[in-house]
């Protein structure tokens, strides 16, 4: 009997040395487990922005998506005779005759001078809880096309079908024109028609035009497009300019080439490119049959430049990024917790961890449910606040007095404030998350330095 309580008080004399060890590796564990719950609301996040794609897609498949302008180009079709000789066999006899080979093919010529002027206005289109930006763009495209000389394909034996030469305008989307393009050709006026062959663009219109007698035409036409997210333009003159101007007050610009000169307000940004044929890898005229290296439609996607309309921070993406700090809030109130058992003789369980646990991942799912219908900030207030309500009336009830729970309310907030800054932050955020990283380790190493285990 004497031996059986030794040995009880052995082990329980063990449990209790290692009793803070023990502490430890529970609250760990615990906060791992939590990982869970946090894994579900990253899941249902990814379900929503799914859904959200879904839903901006087949608005702006009606509407019109990204908009590129390829051209205008002129297209002088052309046959080529070639004299070959060919062994042909009459009456038994194998005889060596002459013959014309004919070859069609087409000559492809870009404007002397491109001139783009247009206008962007931004609006919203919304389906159920969901809100996307879309546009209307108007653009005047001139400029002037030097008479087509097809002596650069070196070929004897060529014949130009002049009155098959046609101008094409590639348009990315189609469906975004809102009404007829007229295409003005010198002193004529012609409407142009769906469909394109130019590679550098999918689709697009074309027109008929005559070819004059004098050194070269001026051309022009107007456009007036809907789209979405963007609109670029590929710079197919020798000298191509573009003003770009809207009442976008956060515009991103990108592509090839950035504007020369811009100014970006509250109210909207002007912007002027000024685009020489230097800076890109495709020739003024080419052939593709006859040409020793035509131009590749990845070539003329590499040249574009232009401006995207799009919000810089998009709610689920910036959630995305608060989940990742799950952990960290986690390990900060528990570590508060149990700082608290060590230092005052608190008891908590591992319930008492899982209820605050879950509250602070019920905190992602709200804002994840919020910011479909609020603003990022508000539904982030409104999270948070509910957030610290429901941990700090419960801390009250388990820490037993009021000023530890105002302290857990006051940690927790001064976490969720400067989680809201790294996550306005985008160049620094990194930088910002790691300062309070080590911050908080500094925090809980110092307050700790005078803890011992049992002896």
């Amino acid at each position: 009997m004497d031996s059986t309580s030794s040995l009880g008080e052995s082990v329980r004399a063990w449990f209790s040395q290692r009793a803070l060890t023990f502490k430890i590796a529970g609250v760990s564990l615990l906060a791992l487990l939590l990982l869970i719950p946090l894994g579900m609301v990253r899941s249902t996040l990814s379900e929503r922005h799914v859904r959200y794609r879904e839903t901006v897609g087949s608005i702006t498949q009606t509407w019109g998506g990204s908009q590129q302008l390829f051209g205008p180009v002129l297209i002088v079709p052309y046959v080529h005779r070639t004299e070959v000789s060919e062994w042909t066999e009459s009456n038994g006899k194998r005889l060596l005759q002459k013959k014309i080979h004919e070859t069609k093919a087409e000559a492809i010529f870009l404007p002397e001078r491109l001139e783009i002027n247009g206008t962007i206005d931004p609006s919203t289109r919304q389906r159920g809880i969901y809100i996307t930006h879309v546009f209307t763009a108007k653009a005047v495209l001139k400029g002037r096309f030097a008479k087509p000389d097809l002596g650069f394909l070196g070929l004897e034996g060529i014949e130009p079908q002049w009155k098959f030469a046609r101008v094409e305008v590639g348009v990315s989307d189609l469906r975004g024109v809102r009404e007829t393009i007229t295409l003005r050709w010198g002193a004529n006026s012609v409407a142009m028609q769906p469909g394109i062959s130019c590679c550098g663009s999918k689709t697009g219109v074309y027109a008929p035009v005559v070819i004059s007698e004098g050194d070269g035409t001026e051309f022009a036409l107007d456009l007036n497009l809907n789209g979405s997210t963007g609109f670029k333009v590929v710079p197919l003159g020798k000298e191509t300019q573009v003003r770009l101007a809207s009442s976008w007050a956060d515009p991103s610009f990108n592509g090839a080439f950035l504007p020369t000169q811009r100014q970006v307000s509250a109210k909207g940004f002007e912007a002027s490119w000024e685009v020489s044929f230097y800076g890109r890898n495709f020739p003024q005229q080419w052939s593709y049959r006859h040409s020793e290296r035509p131009p590749k439609e990845s070539e003329f996607a590499a040249a574009a430049f232009g401006v995207e309309l799009m919000e810089n921070i998009n709610a689920y993406r910036v959630i995305e990024r608060a989940i990742k700090y799950g952990v960290l809030f986690i390990a900060l109130v528990f570590a508060t917790f149990f700082l608290f058992e060590a230092a005052s003789g608190l008891r908590l369980n591992a319930l008492n961890y899982l209820l605050v646990g879950a509250a602070l991942c019920l905190f992602y799912l709200g804002l994840l449910a919020l910011a479909e219908f609020w603003r990022f900030g508000a539904a982030y207030c409104v999270a948070a606040v509910a957030s610290l309500s429901l941990v700090g009336s419960y801390s009250t009830a388990i820490l037993r007095t009021r000023s530890r729970a105002f302290l857990v309310c006051g940690l927790l907030a001064l976490v969720y404030g400067y989680l809201y800054l790294i996550l306005q932050l985008e160049d620094y955020a990194l930088l910002a998350g790691t300062v309070a990283l080590f911050m908080a380790l500094a925090a809980v190493m110092w307050v700790t330095r005078h803890i011992k285990s049992a002896p």
